[in-house]
């Protein structure tokens, strides 16, 4: 598989490197998707036979101020690269996230409910999901939530963090979600390129996330319980802890298609936050 990967130095982009060295990456020097022509041009200078999108704009706050923006990288850009793809017969995979729903009730929510976007950044990656099947070409959009790695910036490199100086957090416990490690995303994107190429019937929208679903505060206590870091953790609601850009209660994803389609389960993100923890050197290996 000849492949080319939009993104360098993300989590999700870091971790493909890693199982996919003889890939293209493109970082923003290459490709700025702020500059959509560039991505389609890139495809159609590279020739792949497939494509995976690991970059966006994920200033999730930021982006109520930088709308355009935001707009421009995670709408614009994958539908330029759609287009591409479509025209020369390119299987695409693209990420996408479970902020596309208002986060209401209870149930795990399947790639068919209905979505409704509660701030900029999931509208900007709404836009881009309707873009790319609009495009019709052979994809797959595959949403994930609460991305973690030994790389970038994400929950538990903070938490971490503020564990060298803190010894009791208060932690948002009534958001509920699939912790999800970049490794296992980016395992599961390289396996569902494979397998779109071989079957583009297979393609639609998808939900990929860890497992158990937890609360915020839930992962927070794993984290210091398995790199054993003494911060007592306290639980608070979401409208204690305000925040620019408004956050779901419900992010739990039904992975039921994942499976059934592509063979994919869901993982356990304890062994992904093991692997992490690893890496990071808190545990030894």
């Amino acid at each position: 598989m000849k492949l080319l990967v939009f993104g360098q130095t993300g989590q999700v982009a870091t971790e493909l490197a890693k199982r996919a060295p003889d890939a293209v990456f493109l970082g923003r020097d290459e490709a700025d998707l702020s500059d959509p022509a560039a991505c389609e041009k890139a495809i159609r200078t590279h020739a792949p036979s497939a494509v995976i999108n690991a970059a966006a704009y994920t200033a999730v706050d930021r982006a109520e101020e930088e709308e355009a923006l935001a707009h421009q990288v995670n709408a614009i850009a994958p539908a330029a690269m759609a287009h591409a793809c479509a025209d020369m017969g390119i299987a695409l995979v693209h990420i996408s996230t479970d902020y596309v729903f208002d986060g209401s009730g209870t149930a795990p929510l399947t790639p068919t409910d209905p979505v409704s976007p509660q701030n900029v950044y999931g509208r900007s990656k709404l836009a881009g999901e309707e873009a790319i099947t609009q495009a019709g070409g052979t994809h797959a959009i595959l949403r994930t939530s609460w991305v973690f790695s030994a790389y970038g910036g994400n929950f538990v490199k903070t938490m971490l963090r503020l564990s060298e100086t803190r010894d009791a957090l208060s932690i948002v416990d009534d958001q509920i979600g699939g912790p999800t490690a970049a490794a296992d995303i980016a395992a599961a994107c390289l396996s569902i390129a494979e397998k779109l190429q071989a079957d583009p019937a297979k393609s639609g929208t998808y939900h990929f996330s860890g497992a158990p679903d937890a609360s915020w505060k839930d992962f927070a206590e794993a984290i210091f319980d398995m790199a054993a870091r003494p911060v007592a953790v306290s639980g608070i609601a979401t409208s204690d802890y305000p925040t620019p850009a408004s956050r779901p209660l419900n992010s739990r994803l039904d992975c039921t298609e994942t499976e059934t389609v592509f063979g994919i389960k869901r993982p356990d993100w304890r062994a992904g936050l093991k692997a992490v923890l690893k890496d990071l050197g808190v545990l030894s290996a």
